[in-house]
């Protein structure tokens, strides 16, 4: 029972991430579209983009796609990270334990044979 309720959880706080994600894509296009139109001059005539240089125009977009696309392998790929994480920590955890049955074995028999 404590395992299903653990599973659910999980799953639901990972369709939660998706959501902000889808959230967060559905921002970046808007706002990243209104100002677009906004250099373009369709709001103010080009009163006031005429005066910006041409890269301003991108560094929205492409700083906010940076932050995206980090978001992105947060949510989807993530995931794959940490399972990655913990087999290597189990790997790791295994090594160490029979690093210390080892050296256990050959004090104990170090230890019996001097006696």
């Amino acid at each position: 029972m404590e395992f299903d309720q653990k599973k659910y959880e999980r799953v639901k706080k990972r369709i939660e991430d998706e959501k902000e994600w889808y959230t967060h894509l559905s921002i970046y296009i808007v706002i990243n579209t209104l100002l677009q139109l906004f250099y373009a001059g369709v709001f103010d005539q080009g009163r006031i983009t005429d005066y910006m240089p041409w890269w301003v125009h991108f560094t929205t977009p492409f700083f906010w796609g940076i932050g995206l696309l980090g978001h992105w392998v947060y949510v989807f790929k993530g995931f794959r990270f940490n399972k990655f994480y913990k087999d290597w920590e189990q790997r790791k955890i295994k090594e160490f334990m029979d690093k210390e049955e080892e050296e256990y074995i050959i004090h104990d028999t170090n230890f019996k044979s001097k006696k």
